[in-house]
């Protein structure tokens, strides 16, 4: 059966141009430059000029918000920026989702909110757990960014760090035994924050 004359005449043009229609043995001797329209550039140039001022309006909003979360910490007495790793804009996401930590009976209550802790996932006599995909996921969030940003060379088992292994950073498990260890580092300088706060004098 011969091919309908449509389709044979559009093999053809496939074979010799591409699908945008330009020939596919294009040299650069055949580009020619674009003809010269001043409406084009002008427009091209207003509109870099408008995203320029967004780009500087955003980066002053950036500023301006990360000066207000600086007081903010400073204002708590938070000594959270001790642990290696975390910054201002980490610092203040956590106080501001965490609260008051006494109503985290346990560093392990305060593990299962940060969604840091494993579910229980055992059948039989198979014990098993299975990753938390619950609780807080934006001090979730901040605890990985921690835990990534967190040098593998300077990890030390201490008051500022607990990084597990060099493994942390690129392996899943060992990566969220450093989120529960962080967790709980974290859960211990804020519980000494509030009781220090709380035995200041009024």
């Amino acid at each position: 059966m011969n091919a309908p004359a449509s389709s044979t005449a559009s093999m053809g043009c496939c074979a010799t141009s591409s699908p945008g229609g330009a020939p596919v043995r294009l040299s650069a001797d055949r580009l020619r430059p674009a003809p010269d329209n001043p409406a084009a550039d002008a427009c091209r140039r207003d509109l870099a000029r408008d995203l320029l001022a967004d780009l500087r309006c955003v980066d002053r909003q950036f500023k301006a918000n990360e000066v207000a979360q600086r007081d903010a910490v400073a204002a708590t007495g938070s000594t959270l920026s001790e642990v290696h790793g975390i910054a201002i804009v980490p610092s203040a996401k956590i106080l501001g989702h965490v609260g008051d930590v006494t109503r985290f009976p346990t560093s392990n209550h305060f593990a299962s909110y940060t969604a840091t802790s494993p579910l229980d996932a055992s059948s039989g006599n198979r014990n098993r757990h299975r990753l938390n995909t619950g609780g807080n996921r934006q001090l979730n969030s901040a605890l990985h960014t921690i835990a990534v940003c967190q040098p593998s060379t300077r990890a030390r088992e201490g008051s500022t760090t607990c990084a597990k292994s060099a493994r942390a950073r690129h392996q899943p498990k060992p990566a969220r035994a450093l989120k529960r260890c962080l967790a709980n580092v974290i859960y211990r300088h804020i519980g000494k924050d509030q009781k220090r706060r709380a035995a200041m004098p009024t």
